[in-house]
């Protein structure tokens, strides 16, 4: 077993992360033939979080650089194993993890050298959802978000949130509507409520949002 931490949730205007949310860091149902995009609800097996991607071999020993999708990369050193891979995700025990600047150096059971390591070059790593940690009282994973409908204070409907994108000062909201695609700023000002269970998310729009407006 590694040495110790976990990951990505998200809070109101600041979402701490446990796998970006771009296609990547999408919850991902292990399957062999289930279409893109099944839930839970249409299939019984396990649901997993990105945890990281594998960037490249690390070294001749078999480790890997992975670059953390979480704020808390140190979770890497507790897991016992982690799964490999975004379509059919398989299990793969972890034999140690190390922060290396931003990065983890990780070095999974099977993989002893850097021939073998080299199979893992940008595979996505995840974790069952299930081992998810607890989230704070007004944090949500991102994923949580994803088809959220979002109206605007007045009641508008925009359309619904279909990704969240990552940027170095705030989070944007991607809104597919009837109007096309919005990008929403993930601010204060903007993002005035988070309904996860009522599923919707009201924004007061910034002025040049909406085509139609005055």
């Amino acid at each position: 077993m590694a040495s110790a931490s976990n990951w990505n949730c998200s809070k109101r205007t600041s979402y701490a992360r446990d796998g970006i949310v771009s296609k990547d860091d999408l919850p991902t149902a292990a399957r062999s033939t289930q279409p893109e995009g099944g839930s839970a609800a249409e299939s019984a097996e396990p649901r997993f979080l990105a945890v990281g991607r594998v960037i490249k071999p690390h070294g001749v020993n078999g480790e890997v650089r992975v670059e953390p999708m979480t704020d808390r990369p140190e979770r890497f050193g507790w897991l016992e194993s982690i799964f490999v891979g975004e379509d059919n995700p398989r299990q793969v025990g972890v034999v140690s993890a190390r922060r290396h600047g931003d990065y983890v150096l990780l070095k999974l059971d099977g993989y002893p050298t850097r021939t073998e390591a080299e199979l893992l070059r940008n595979e996505l790593l995840q974790v069952p959802e299930d081992e998810a940690i607890p989230l704070e009282e007004g944090e949500y994973f991102l994923h949580q978000l994803l088809g959220l409908a979002v109206v605007t204070e007045s009641g508008r409907n925009l359309g619904r949130l279909t990704n969240v994108l990552e940027t170095g000062a705030n989070n944007v909201f991607i809104i597919d509507g009837p109007g096309g695609e919005l990008l929403v700023p993930d601010i204060p000002d903007v993002v005035l409520e988070v309904d996860v269970a009522g599923g919707r998310i009201v924004i007061r729009p910034l002025p040049g949002l909406l085509d139609d407006e005055a």
